[in-house]
C-alpha cells in the first residue's frame, strides 16, 4: 500500500471513530448535551482534530442521521419484489419493526433523538430520509389506484401508518411495556400489528 493510500484509509478510519463516538455520545447525553470537545475527548484527540472532518456538531448529526437510513432503505428494498402493494404495504410494516428492534442505536438516530432545528436548511443532507418516507407514500398511492383507502389523502394515511409503527417501536424500545408480563410481549405487538393491518384493510 502507497503513502497517499494509506492516508485515505487514515482518513476514512478517523472519520468513522468520530462519527461512532458521537453516536453513543448523542444516545447517552442527548444531542445539545454534547459538544465537539465531548466527542474529541472521547476520541482522545483535540478538538481541531474534528474540524478536520466536520464543519459542527449539526454536520456530524446529518452524516449519522443519513447513514442510519441508507441502512434503513436498503434494509426494507426487498419488498418491492411484492406485486400486491397492500401486501407491499404490510410486509413494510414488518421490516420496520424488524429494523427497529435489530438496529435500536440506528431507529434512535433516526427517529428518537431530538434532531437540529436547522435540518430543513440542509436538505440534502436528509435525501435518505426523505426517500424513505416517499417510498411509503409511493405504496399507499399505488394501493388508491387499486380501490383501497377511498377518501383518504396519502400524506395523512402515510402520516397514521408511520405513527403508529413508531408508536409501538418507540414504546417497546423505551421499556414502556413493562405493565405487560414479558412473556407476553411480543404476541402483543404482534397481535396489535395484526389490528392495525385489519383496520387499513377496512379503509
Amino acid at each position: 500500500m502507497g503513502v497517499k493510500e494509506r492516508k485515505e484509509r487514515q482518513k476514512v478510519e478517523m472519520k468513522d471513530l468520530i462519527l461512532q463516538s458521537a453516536h453513543q455520545l448523542f444516545l447517552d447525553r442527548g444531542f445539545e448535551e454534547v459538544s465537539i470537545r465531548n466527542i474529541a475527548e472521547a476520541i482522545e484527540y483535540s478538538p481541531a482534530t474534528i474540524y478536520l472532518y466536520f464543519k459542527d456538531k449539526d454536520e456530524i448529526f446529518y452524516a449519522l442521521h443519513g447513514e442510519a437510513f441508507k441502512i434503513f432503505n436498503a434494509y426494507v428494498s426487498p419488498i418491492v419484489a411484492i406485486k400486491n402493494p397492500l401486501e407491499r404495504l404490510f410486509a413494510m410494516g414488518e421490516k420496520y419493526m424488524q429494523f427497529a428492534f435489530t438496529y435500536p442505536k440506528y431507529y434512535d438516530i433516526m427517529f428518537i433523538i431530538e434532531s437540529p432545528m436547522r435540518c430543513d436548511e440542509n436538505s440534502d443532507e436528509w435525501k435518505e430520509g426523505g426517500a424513505a418516507l416517499g417510498f411509503l407514500e409511493s405504496i399507499v398511492e399505488e394501493c388508491k389506484t387499486l380501490g383501497h383507502f377511498k377518501n383518504q389523502s396519502p400524506h395523512t394515511l402515510s402520516f397514521t401508518i408511520w405513527s403508529f409503527m413508531h408508536g409501538m417501536c418507540s414504546l417497546s424500545l423505551r421499556e414502556r411495556m413493562k405493565h405487560y408480563p414479558e412473556n407476553e410481549r411480543e404476541e402483543i405487538k404482534l397481535k396489535a400489528f395484526e389490528v392495525f393491518k385489519h383496520m387499513l384493510t377496512n379503509l
